[in-house]
């Protein structure tokens, strides 16, 4: 039997008004839980107007987040007033579209300086039903590279594992569209022929746990799983794809962290869309499990009007390494269906690489990819520093633009 994720809830959502009398609520609390996340400011005014009566412990509780979702444009309506195309969603009918966003995470939508970003990447629109050219429900083909349930295995070394199809927020350009939100369940009756797998093919060194978001599940869960993989001798490393830290950091627990520590080389791949995500509970969340010795990297998607120009990319991958995340690629937005209102121009990618290249530290800059539709796999792009070859020197043009010649060897 699978094991789903209750979307009951004990107390009603933004149903409250705003009541002056709780304005001494964020006076000091005692006895918070231990490791303990503080909400910023913006979170605090946010949860003392909608959640008035609800302490900063059970705020702080990450299951409490997860099962006081907002799961409708209706419930999110009572905190957050609609706009245009928003509204056009709620009214619209015949049509539902998935809906999932964390209390804490809805916070963020007030923010008067980059709570656009979030609302664009999370709260649904008609759009999302017009299918262009060339969009498909898997663009990497990757249920045609599973030869087992929930793994997909397109590289020699390495494959994929989905552990789950449940997410703590569905953001609209998902690649998995067509796996997440439907049964909003863990798989974990399910992983056997996965593990088999692993066990029975000596070149996979590498194992990638993604989803849905595989931090959502309970930590004994999860710790069995890493237990499964790290005892294949085959395994050199192990993986997980997560955007938790960013939409729900309150589930990065010291409990958590000294689970994960047993299991290195263990490394994580984060998904960083937009500055406004580096909030001091992100930080803190990020802090926490590098101090524990995993590698961080980010992978963040290409969006149109979201941080499709320089300025907030570097922004964006400057904050990531102020909280020990390293920028790892920058994707062009996949071709699933109703995406065009996400999706750049190629050339878009290369003016934002352009313009990252040494105007900030080679640290900060990510590998601009496309991941090749029909399963071609991550296929990387530069500018055109290379100009060619000229009396068996390299002609190479620099980030300003300025020509320079590298005496080659000859084969």
């Amino acid at each position: 039997m699978q094991e789903t994720v209750s979307t009951d809830r004990d107390v009603p959502l933004g149903f409250l008004a705003h009541d002056k009398k709780k304005v001494e609520f964020f006076k000091p609390v005692p006895h918070l839980s231990s490791g303990f996340i503080q909400p910023n400011e913006l979170t605090k005014v946010f949860l003392q107007k909608h959640f008035p009566g609800v302490s900063l412990n059970e705020w702080n509780d990450w299951k409490w987040q997860i099962k006081n979702s907002f799961t409708s444009l209706a419930e999110l309506a009572t905190i957050v007033k609609l706009k245009g195309d928003e509204r056009k969603v709620l009214t619209a009918k015949g049509v539902h579209l998935p809906f999932r966003i964390t209390p804490y995470f809805a916070s963020l939508l007030t923010d008067p300086i980059n709570g656009y970003a979030i609302r664009k990447a999370m709260i649904p629109s008609l759009n999302e039903l017009k299918l262009s050219k060339g969009e498909e429900l898997d663009p990497l083909s990757e249920e045609d590279m599973t030869p087992v349930p929930h793994l997909v295995h397109r590289y020699p070394d390495r494959v994929l594992f989905l552990a789950t199809g449940f997410c703590s927020a569905y953001c609209r350009y998902c690649t998995r569209t067509h796996m997440v939100a439907k049964g909003k369940v863990h798989f974990n009756r399910e992983w056997e022929p996965a593990i088999q797998y692993i066990r029975d093919h000596k070149e996979v060194r590498d194992v990638l746990i993604s989803g849905g978001d595989p931090l959502t599940m309970p930590d004994s869960m999860l710790k069995a799983l890493l237990t499964e993989i790290r005892s294949i001798p085959h395994v050199e490393i192990i993986r997980i794809g997560t955007k938790v830290p960013v939409v729900l950091p309150q589930r990065i627990t010291h409990s958590l962290v000294r689970m994960l520590k047993q299991f290195h080389p263990l490394m994580m791949s984060l998904h960083f869309m937009h500055p406004g995500e580096l909030t001091p509970e992100t930080a803190e969340a990020c802090n926490r499990l590098a101090d524990a010795g995993i590698p961080l990297g980010s992978q963040t998607v290409l969006l149109k009007g979201i941080n499709d120009n320089v300025p907030v990319m570097m922004k964006l991958m400057q904050g990531l390494l102020k909280i020990r995340v390293k920028p790892y690629y920058l994707y062009q937005c996949d071709p699933i269906p109703g995406s065009l209102q996400f999706r750049t121009p190629f050339s878009k990618g290369l003016e934002i690489i352009h313009g990252l290249r040494g105007f900030t530290s080679g640290y900060a800059i990510p590998q601009f990819v496309i991941d090749a539709p029909g399963g071609g796999g991550k296929t990387p792009f530069l500018p055109d520093y290379y100009q060619g070859k000229v009396n068996g020197n390299i002609v190479m043009k620099n980030y300003e633009g300025n020509t320079y010649y590298y005496p080659d060897v000859d084969e």
